[in-house]
């Protein structure tokens, strides 16, 4: 007597049945693998084409370095130093220099902008000596900061705060500019004072243009304490920077710059991570929507 094989049936996932959440996470991950994917090629494609294009001769390593010999350079700086330090001592000058002058120039930035974007006369009144201001080359702030204080950490962290300034003001200020002209009224109306609108109705409304600003501004707090450094300075990145452009050493002057980059992407890392944590209740933007 034969016996019939019995068929097993195999479950097949039926994308109807499976929930919304469940579907949505896993379309996030292959967006984030794409992305990565794209991310990693695209520094395999400039990386190996300057490595070649160097090792060939078309391109002259005297003047524009090679990857290989970054990479070397670097790990000589993190192991033996410079001639005026630790190359650790050196990053974290500038770090510091760049962190106190993004808080500072942050929080002055807000205020100010907050202030004049409340207060027509007020912007009236400063709104001319702003644009001065910020009309001033950078390099010629460093050089009145360092006459007047010195080469210490002070004139860096001044032209830090001076660029992130403009940088959140200009910001802060078109913010609240932007709120809903009703919701103030409702608020006046319901009995709140001026200190509780600001608090409660236009710093939370401008909120999306101040944290887009900081996306940038640490950028140029970076930016304002290297310029400082190579303006003068006893140690820092741009010191390091600045030696190695007067050594000929192309491959220092990338291996410094390799570092601070690492520096932003992680500060921007870190300000993402407080944005979507203050700005929870936003909606997603229609590319993030899409890309889900």
């Amino acid at each position: 007597m034969s016996t019939a094989s019995t068929v097993v049936p195999v479950p097949v996932e039926d994308s109807a049945q499976v929930p919304a959440t469940v579907l949505a996470r896993r379309a996030r991950r292959r967006h984030i693998a794409r992305v990565w994917a794209a991310r990693v090629g695209l520094a395999a494609l400039v990386v190996g084409g300057w490595q070649a294009f160097t090792t060939w001769g078309i391109v002259d390593p005297f003047f524009f370095g090679q990857p290989s010999g970054i990479a070397k350079r670097l790990v000589e700086l993190l192991q033996h130093g410079t001639e005026f330090g630790s190359f650790y001592e050196n990053i974290w000058t500038t770090i510091q220099e760049a962190l106190a002058g993004f808080a500072l120039g942050a929080a002055t930035g807000v205020v100010v902008g907050v202030a004049l974007g409340q207060s027509r006369f007020l912007s009236e009144v400063f709104g001319p000596y702003i644009k001065m201001v910020n009309a001033i080359p950078r390099i010629v702030l460093g050089s009145i900061f360092i006459v007047a204080f010195g080469i210490g950490m002070l004139p860096k962290i001044l032209l830090a705060a001076v660029l992130v300034f403009f940088i959140v003001f200009f910001n802060a200020f078109q913010g609240v500019r932007e709120v809903d002209r009703n919701i103030l009224a409702n608020a006046k109306v319901l009995g709140a004072s001026q200190t509780q609108i600001i608090r409660h109705v236009v710093v939370p409304s401008a909120l999306t243009w101040i944290i887009a600003s900081l996306h940038s501004a640490f950028g140029f707090a970076i930016v304002g304490a290297l310029v400082g450094e190579v303006l003068g300075a006893q140690s820092g990145l741009g010191l390091v920077i600045k030696t190695a452009q007067n050594n000929f050493d192309p491959n220092g002057v990338f291996a410094a710059m390799l570092v601070i980059s690492v520096i932003v992407l992680g500060a921007e890392w870190l300000i993402g991570k407080v944005e979507r944590r203050l700005l929870s209740w936003r909606p997603p933007s229609p590319s993030e929507a899409n890309s889900l």
